[in-house]
């Protein structure tokens, strides 16, 4: 699991089975991605209905299986747009909690408003767990400046790799014996830290505070690394991601850009702005809270190139832009350019 010191953290039952639902598209997976990826210790295996095509790859069983096998909870692992529990996978979750399994839900909707889910929870004794419930009592946002130094990795839309991003520059950070702990924003980064808090949760008022809560006063040469929301030229989320560039008040931010993408996802018709608008655009909103703001460099997401492209496209972006870019993902001498830039301003 990731190293996280966060103000608000959870105790979920280990080891995970993944649940993928009836889910077709892998973009929808994020949640079982995120946690193969970064918390592959605390996962069983996956399971799906059998009108899924997506897999993460680990060993598939049933509910029964990975409880014999020692799993402990269910999570869902896909996350359709709205954030709706599918009445399709009513008879697995129940099924799951009947072979001896909690369920984790990231899903806006709460799984004990599922007549079935609750009432059988109840009866068996099973937790039911939403992790996208932020905590009572968010203040409204200080503007206060704090100790200590924040990143805050940004976007030109959603679902592009800010969370990837920002767990690869705290795992760089602390590798070079940094002090850096990585801030979960979103219920995939919670599963995985342990702890943070659902910012598109939160009533739209306290989205800063909550930020200034996840990311509190701290040693002056400590790092938080905070986990992206959002894009601030989305047409739906652009709200969550100015409250939480407000409130984080990052000494430096991290663009996130997906090159093969070329209109925001979901919305056809809107392009994705131009880097260096988004650069622009950060710098001047966040300069309201933070008026030192720097842009380290860009963080670019090429999953779907080959390695020479991968790399020839880095030399571009950093030529154009005339910054570090680097993929986290593939790492190397970019990537260590890019960590170069961010302690850079320190």
């Amino acid at each position: 699991m990731i190293k996280m010191s966060q103000p608000v953290e959870l105790t979920l039952p280990q080891p995970y089975l993944l649940f993928l639902g009836d889910e077709r598209d892998p973009a929808h997976a994020k949640t079982a991605f995120g946690l193969r990826d970064w918390a592959r210790a605390s996962c069983i295996g996956e399971y799906a209905l059998p009108e899924s095509t997506v897999t993460t790859g680990l060993p598939r069983f049933t509910p029964e299986d990975a409880y014999r096998s020692g799993a402990r909870s269910m999570v869902i692992g896909v996350a359709p747009a709205g954030g709706a529990l599918r009445s399709t996978w009513i008879p697995a979750l129940k099924a799951a909690l009947e072979a001896g399994l909690d369920l984790i839900s990231g899903m806006h909707g709460r799984l004990a408003d599922t007549e079935t889910l609750g009432a059988t929870a109840q009866r068996l004794g099973r937790q039911l767990h939403d992790v996208r419930r932020p905590p009572a009592g968010i203040p409204v946002a200080s503007g206060r400046p704090r100790t200590g130094r924040r990143l805050l990795t940004v976007g030109t839309d959603c679902a592009l790799g800010k969370k990837y991003t920002a767990l690869s520059i705290a795992r760089e950070l602390r590798a070079r014996g940094v002090e850096a702990d990585f801030r979960a924003t979103g219920q995939t980064g919670i599963l995985i830290a342990g702890g943070g808090i659902p910012i598109d949760a939160v009533v739209a008022d306290f989205v800063a505070g909550a930020a200034e809560l996840l990311s509190p006063d701290a040693a002056a040469d400590h790092w938080d690394i905070v986990e992206g929301q959002g894009s601030l030229f989305h047409p739906a989320y652009a709200g969550v991601s100015l409250g939480l560039l407000h409130g984080t008040q990052p000494d430096v931010i991290v663009v996130c850009h997906d090159p093969s993408r070329h209109e925001v996802a979901g919305h056809p018709g809107f392009p994705i702005p131009a880097l260096e608008e988004v650069i622009a655009q950060n710098l001047a909103l966040g300069g309201r809270t933070k008026a030192t703001i720097r842009c380290a460099g860009v963080s670019l997401n090429t999953s779907k190139m080959s390695e020479a492209d991968a790399q020839a496209c880095l030399l571009n972006y950093s030529t154009r832009l005339q910054l570090p870019c680097a993929d986290p993902i593939r790492g190397g001498p970019a990537l260590a350019r890019l960590i170069d830039a961010v302690l850079g301003g320190a």
